[in-house]
């Protein structure tokens, strides 16, 4: 039997979020739980990790 309760994930996730059924369907229950604000571990960005970030994915490519 499933752990989850579906008619509310539904209502949250058609209503809430205004999903259309195929989009709602074709989530995994992680990622639903991300776009509703739960199971986050982690917290801001720090400058150390945007600066990272840049670093890693600049906007412009290096000549």
């Amino acid at each position: 039997m499933s752990t989850f309760d579906w008619p509310e994930l539904m209502r949250a996730g058609l209503q809430g979020l205004r999903l259309k059924p195929q989009e709602f369907w074709a989530l995994t229950p992680a990622e639903l739980r991300v776009m509703l604000g739960q199971g986050a571990s982690s917290g801001a960005l720090s400058r150390e990790g945007f600066e990272d970030l840049l670093a890693a994915f600049p906007d412009k490519r290096k000549e």
